[in-house]
């Protein structure tokens, strides 16, 4: 069982598929969630990422702070 991490201040553009590829640099992905709004299916701006320990850390350290499409992500377990 990995470690779910909080990725938040998302872009409402942001796919599951942007946060994989960008957290597949430091390692494997388990899963990836993006919340929606129940009446919209519009993005709510955050999400979750599932990785190994290890790697979730690595992550957390380098991701937190860095932009995506124009917003600066926070990340935390």
């Amino acid at each position: 069982m990995g470690k779910r991490m909080y990725v938040g201040n998302l872009s409402y553009q942001t796919t599951e598929t942007d946060l994989t590829n960008l957290f597949e640099s430091v390692g494997p992905v388990e899963s990836v969630n993006i919340i929606t709004d129940r009446d919209t299916g519009r993005s709510k701006g955050f999400g979750f990422v599932e990785m190994s320990n290890e790697d979730a850390e690595k992550a957390i350290a380098q991701f937190n702070g860095t932009e995506l499409n124009g917003r600066a992500l926070t990340v935390n377990e």
